[in-house]
């Protein structure tokens, strides 16, 4: 069963249950997965930036969005408005197939994976995940890799405190460990 159709049948009835909500649209879902890239000391090689956003496009299956810098911060040699990573947001099915295929396929692949800690959940509901190596993903082969950067999944909630968040990603098959 898909994400999306399992978490209509099953996950709002154990949410309601578990939480006492009176009505459907109290269940907390998921609102958005962004999946981003820093370039850091690379941001100004092109081929290194050409590099990344082929990476996120093929992980994510959309086209990444540069970020510039909001102000400048002259101890990292930063201008204001300086191209310093990519982005990407995801929304509707291409969430819910992205989350899917983390849970299932990627996690499990994290060389040194134990689980998520609680402390990657922040207090408004949101997961944040560190990927050290991103050639955890499927779509990633050994051959094409130049050079390893790191990427960052945060998987926003519509959850209004860590606990109903906690239970919403438990439910939905995130592989929370309990401290």
């Amino acid at each position: 069963m898909r994400l999306k159709e399992r978490y209509t049948k099953e996950i709002v009835p154990k949410m309601q249950e578990k939480f006492g909500y009176k009505n459907i649209f109290m269940v907390p879902k998921l609102e958005k997965v962004v999946v981003n890239v820093g370039f850091g000391r690379f941001s100004k090689d092109s081929a290194y930036i050409d590099n990344v956003k082929k990476n996120l496009a093929s992980i994510t299956g959309q086209r990444p969005v540069l970020t510039k810098a909001k102000k400048a911060i002259s101890a990292f040699k930063i201008r204001e408005g300086m191209i310093i990573g990519a982005k990407v947001t995801l929304r509707g099915e291409r969430m819910y197939d992205f989350v899917e295929k983390l849970i299932n396929v990627t996690l499990p692949r994290v060389r040194d994976f134990r689980g998520l800690t609680e402390k990657s959940i922040d207090k408004t509901g949101n997961l944040t995940i560190g990927f050290k190596e991103y050639i955890a993903f499927p779509e990633i082969s050994a051959d094409s890799i130049e050079n390893i950067h790191g990427l960052e999944v945060i998987v926003a909630t519509t959850a209004k405190s860590k606990e109903e968040s906690l239970g919403l990603l438990k439910f939905i098959g995130f592989p929370l460990k309990i401290n």
